[in-house]
């Protein structure tokens, strides 16, 4: 369900309310009580990360990564 909020109450912080959606995600603006408007985020035209970009960098893993842990002791009999 789409969340619902009065056009009265969603002009006082209208950017704040945008910028929180997701892509997608649909706002429905109501005055007294019926629906005028559905507020619809597009989806995003570009993605930030490029692939690739990470290929340079150093990435650390404890060495002990692939031991058994503790808690599966038990499972691991």
């Amino acid at each position: 369900m789409s969340p619902t909020l009065s056009l009265d109450a969603a002009q006082s912080h209208l950017r704040e309310l945008l910028e929180g959606m997701v892509p997608g995600e649909e706002l429905i603006l109501t005055a007294e009580g019926e629906p005028i408007a559905i507020v619809t985020r597009p989806p995003r035209a570009s993605w930030p990360c490029q692939p690739g970009s990470a290929h340079d960098t150093k990435h650390w893993m404890a060495p002990d990564f692939n031991a058994p842990l503790e808690d599966f002791k038990e499972y691991m009999k």
